[in-house]
């Protein structure tokens, strides 16, 4: 029985979720969430929302990108995974090395997609979309086609 009880109690330890300090806690309503412009990284006309984290630091983040109708993000890719869920609207992914709408995936709201480090991808909304994005950051974007770096313009 002793045995038993130190088996159980190791199990809860390692299965258990590590105490957290209060600054790591987040609770935010959408009231809170303070939109600013996206960074000179990504095409004009999105909004960006840091949700927990800070995406240009080593660690976990997790962004909202609120996209305008006809908002397009030429292909590109990120040197870490990310995961995105659609909160509102349509969003539209595809894989490869140039955007072309007609292989691209649509997402609805509740949507997921999950893409690992380094895949050739591009992104669109026909509509006004809101989509959630989490890492590991630092956050990076690569465009296959430099000339497509917004930031260069």
């Amino acid at each position: 029985m002793k045995s038993y009880c130190m088996a159980l109690a190791t199990t809860v330890a390692l299965i258990a979720p590590p105490l957290l300090a209060d600054d790591d806690v987040t609770f935010t309503n959408p009231g809170q969430i303070k939109w600013e412009k996206a960074p000179p990284d990504l095409p004009k006309g999105a909004k960006v929302a840091v949700l927990h984290g800070d995406p240009g630091k080593p660690g976990p983040f997790t962004i909202r990108l609120s996209a305008p109708a006809g908002y397009k993000i030429p292909a590109h890719w990120h040197s870490q995974a990310e995961s995105l869920t659609v909160i509102s609207g349509e969003f539209y992914l595809g894989l490869g090395d140039k955007l072309d709408k007609t292989r691209a995936h649509e997402l609805k709201a509740g949507g997921f997609h999950y893409l690992p480090a380094n895949v050739h991808h591009y992104a669109f909304a026909k509509t006004r979309a809101v989509v959630q994005a989490s890492g590991e950051g630092p956050f990076d974007i690569h465009y296959i086609n430099p000339a497509d770096n917004p930031a260069g313009k």
